[in-house]
């Protein structure tokens, strides 16, 4: 279990509830001060989350059981790492582009071709050396990576995923029998189950076929779409370092027709400050092959047409949105996170098994937010759940009272929040109303590190 980056999502969490609710940092959008009990409410939100109402709080993240070998070689690469979320998918992506070219014996786009092939159906491997060597002696391998066995299907996504069930525990007293007094030594571990998903047999469909007829140079060359800068920074530092990883352990392999894998890095940004179009055109400037990213869906969505024109595979860690798995992609997009219509059935399946029935959604308006929020209706209703309400909302608001202020007065017994880092504020609104936040559960936007990103920021 990846206990130490568990623990540091239920501080950063706990943390970040106290802060914003005693008015500190960046977050003065929740100002109550039109409010006569302002003062009781932003007070008893502090003690509310000091008092371990985070306790059953749960969500769902794609979460591989990474074992420690994965993780150290990621942090030979970023010792600064804490978080590894999406960083073995972006390792396999990487791993995978390389291993479609040498099969196809080019780096133009006709090796996209290879790449579903190269995660099902063949001899099994679990690393470039050895799936390399099954090439090489003319056999068909069958890449089960660092996420999982993968098992694309035509469309170039996941059939197969692994889920993280988290859940953050109750506080616990110091080992001298003192009260506990709120710091990290005195925190349960979030806790977390980890399960395995399978995509419906509708999903898995026929190959698309590669349309782009790119001519490769004999060299292959990796760009990254990833975020430095934007709402989804937090993921950037795992995502970069998988890539990295995977470069330097193909390179240590042989490379790619004999010479070393060449590498340009790139910031995705996120919607809003709209720095993927001007990155994807340098990218392709220098010759690019294959394009790893974006990890939001919405940039992703923004800049593929302009990748799959140029005739370059576009391959993401982390997209999830629904529109992804028919769009027209010239047969040259890619993923392996896990498309929305697993999370959707694994978080739905989390809610009906905790005994809920009757769930309201908040969900951030974009392709992730509002495709999430449908797939979990579909689940939940058709588990026998009865979706009460569902709530779209803009993630550069202002303030959340209304949002919350609804969700409560549905009647529901459980609210899913779907978001990101705009999440905070969410939860320490729902801690002043009075919304038991054992009741609440989220996803891997609100469960991980945005919440941590927040605190840092508001020191």
């Amino acid at each position: 279990m990846q206990s130490k980056q568990l623990l540091a999502r239920s501080v950063a969490l706990l943390m970040s509830l106290s802060l914003v609710a005693v008015g500190c940092g960046d977050d003065k959008a929740d100002d109550t001060s039109g409010d006569s009990d302002s003062t009781a409410t932003t007070t008893t939100a502090a003690e509310a989350a000091s008092d371990g109402v985070l306790a059953g709080m749960k969500g769902t993240t794609p979460l591989v059981d990474l074992g420690d070998d994965f993780k150290n070689r990621m942090k030979e690469i970023d010792p600064a790492l804490v978080d590894f979320n999406y960083g073995a998918e972006s390792y396999d992506a990487t791993i995978i582009v390389a291993l479609a070219a040498a099969e196809a014996k080019t780096d133009g786009a006709a090796y996209a071709e290879k790449i579903n092939g190269i995660t099902r159906g063949g001899e099994k491997c679990t690393d470039y050396k050895s799936c390399l060597e099954i090439i090489t002696s003319g056999g068909d391998p069958d890449y089960d990576g660092a996420s999982g066995p993968l098992e694309f299907s035509g469309n170039g996504e996941p059939t197969q995923a692994s889920y993280g069930i988290l859940q953050f525990g109750e506080e616990k007293n110091s080992e001298d029998g003192t009260a506990c007094d709120k710091t990290k030594e005195c925190l349960d571990d979030a806790l977390t189950k980890f399960v395995k998903a399978t995509a419906p047999e509708s999903a898995d469909v026929p190959q698309v076929p590669v349309t782009a007829t790119r001519e490769g140079d004999g060299e292959l060359t990796i760009g990254t779409l990833l975020p430095i800068t934007g709402s989804l920074a937090f993921l950037g530092p795992p995502e970069f370092a998988g890539v990295k990883l995977a470069i330097k352990e193909i390179n240590e392999n042989g490379g790619y027709n004999g010479k070393d894998v060449e590498y340009v890095e790139g910031d995705s940004g996120d919607a809003d400050n709209k720095v993927a179009p001007t990155t994807v055109a340098t990218l392709l400037s220098q010759n690019v092959d294959a394009i790893i990213g974006a990890a939001s869906s919405s940039v992703s969505l923004s800049v593929i047409d302009t990748i799959v024109t140029a005739g370059v595979v576009m391959f993401s860690p982390a997209n999830t949105s629904k529109k992804l798995s028919t769009y027209d992609d010239k047969g040259l997009y890619f993923r392996d996170a896990p498309s929305d219509i697993l999370q959707g059935q694994v978080l739905a399946d989390t809610m009906i098994g905790d005994g809920k029935s009757k769930v309201y959604i908040l969900a951030l308006n974009d392709d992730y937010g509002t495709g999430l929020a449908d797939d979990l209706s579909a689940g939940l209703e058709s588990g026998g759940a009865t979706v009460l309400g569902k709530k779209i909302y803009d993630p550069k608001a202002a303030d959340y009272s209304t949002e919350v202020q609804d969700a409560k007065d549905s009647g529901a017994d459980a609210i899913a929040l779907i978001g990101f880092d705009e999440s905070s504020k969410i939860l320490t609104k729902m801690a002043e109303q009075g919304v038991k936040l054992s009741t609440v559960y989220g996803v891997d936007g609100n469960m991980g590190n945005a919440l941590a990103e927040n605190f840092e920021a508001g020191k």
